[in-house]
């Protein structure tokens, strides 16, 4: 039977390479979207674990997260500098660092910040040695430059029509090791050299809680019908550039008269008092957030979507089913007097009822096992295009759930395998060979 099989399909090879072929597709189509919402659901989950709590200004939760921990560019509100003292000087806070964006080099962000920061972020550095002056930057595991290259800092992108600052050079002093995030691609540099260059000197207004720094663009400058304060990713090129020393110490004893901030990231000492500073800085001006938590809801967004892709899949492999189903009746009537042939010399209806089955039931599995790779392939190609422009590892791997998928497919084939065979195995041979 096996051979009587094999032969029939090289016989009818050009068929059966377009049963497989929109059966893999099909497949391949619902196989890649489980795996590629999977891969993002563990890579952002990772990503975020690196970060235990942000603070920002009051505003969407949502979007202080994506800024600071995923480093999507977006205005954000500026805080009262006076927050970052009082983090500082909490003795429920390891450390707090500061961030400001907005410049870009060579398309990589640049992102201010402290020694601090630039230890813990990746454990330690892969080579060279973290900023000590202002002039100086550490890059990223994945930002292509190398060790004493230059880095110009553009306020924005070059798409953008970003301008270059003129005030300040930094020489790349260290690289970080690889941390899974989207700060794989960032250049990390002093927030205080960003300041600086800037012109946002630090300023005794402990007292001016009450006032609203907005980071945006120039369009929120007259929304707003006067000036704001603007860091990192918050100025539009027009704000008042200030002098910076490549050369000048770092001084990070944080006091009441620091400028305003987009963002503070705060290592708490313990769980209890993570939970207790995210309730404290849960009013006023400010907002703190468990990363883990906006991205929970973000999730639930993503299911949404997910299942609309599923929908969308399932029905794909309708239709596939739908005309296999036709190709395969019309096949079968095209192989009638084959059938009544082997009918006439004695083979038995159970035979040609196995003989049609298993033949049309190897051509789906081959079918779904071919989608099930291409399915994956699929996934690794779009997670590393991906990581490439985030930065994020985007983990793809099948899990024991997608058994259960194949395990359904392959009844699914089952069934649809014993159409043909029935159809077959119900004919007569007298009837077979007239036609």
């Amino acid at each position: 039977m096996i051979r009587f099989i094999l032969s029939d399909l090289r016989r009818l090879w050009a068929g059966s390479l377009v049963v497989v072929l929109l059966v893999a597709l099909a497949t391949a189509l619902g196989v890649s979207v489980v795996l590629q919402e999977r891969a993002l659901r563990l890579g952002s989950a990772r990503a975020a674990d690196k970060f235990d709590l942000v603070i920002g200004a009051g505003g969407s939760e949502t979007q202080l997260v994506l800024s600071s921990v995923f480093l999507q560019p977006s205005p954000l509100p500026l805080m009262p500098g006076e927050v970052l003292g009082k983090l500082a000087a909490d003795p429920r806070v390891d450390w707090a660092a500061p961030i400001g964006f907005g410049d870009s080099f060579s398309g990589y962000p640049i992102v201010g910040t402290t020694t601090m920061l630039a230890q813990n972020l990746s454990g330690s550095l892969a080579e060279g040695k973290i900023f000590a002056r202002e002039g100086e930057a550490v890059i990223g595991a994945a930002v292509k430059l190398s060790l004493g290259g230059e880095i110009k800092p553009m306020h924005g992108s070059l798409e953008e029509g970003g301008e270059t600052h003129t005030q300040l050079v930094y020489h790349i002093a260290g690289r970080l090791r690889p941390t899974g995030t989207a700060w794989d691609r960032a250049i990390l540099v002093p927030i205080q050299a960003v300041w600086h260059i800037h012109g946002m000197e630090a300023e005794e207004h402990a007292g001016d809680g009450e006032h609203e720094h907005e980071a945006a663009s120039g369009t929120d400058s007259a929304e707003h019908g006067h000036e704001h304060e603007k860091a990192g990713a918050d100025h539009d090129g027009h704000e008042h550039h200030g002098e910076a020393d490549p050369d000048a110490a770092l001084d990070e004893s944080w006091t009441a008269g620091a400028p305003g901030l987009p963002a503070i990231l705060v290592k708490p000492k313990t769980i209890a008092d993570a939970y207790k500073l995210r309730q404290d800085y849960r009013s006023g001006n400010t907002v703190a957030v468990f990363p883990g938590e906006v991205l929970t809801n973000l999730y639930a967004t993503l299911g949404d979507a997910k299942q609309i892709l599923v929908a969308v899949a399932s029905g794909a492999q309708a239709l596939v089913a739908a005309s296999l189903v036709l190709v395969t009746v019309i096949h079968v009537g095209q192989r009638r007097r084959q059938i009544g042939a082997l009918r006439a010399f004695g083979a038995p209806r159970g035979a040609i009822f196995g003989i049609v089955w298993l033949e049309f039931f190897f051509l789906v599995a081959v079918g779904i096992a071919l989608g099930f790779a291409l399915g994956y392939a699929a996934a690794l190609i779009l997670s590393g295009m991906f990581s490439e422009t985030s930065g994020i590892t985007m983990p793809v791997g099948f899990a024991r759930e997608d058994a259960a998928l194949a395990a359904v497919l392959l009844a699914f084939a089952t069934i649809l395998a014993a159409l043909p065979a029935v159809l077959a195995y119900r004919q007569s041979p007298a009837q077979a060979l007239r036609a």
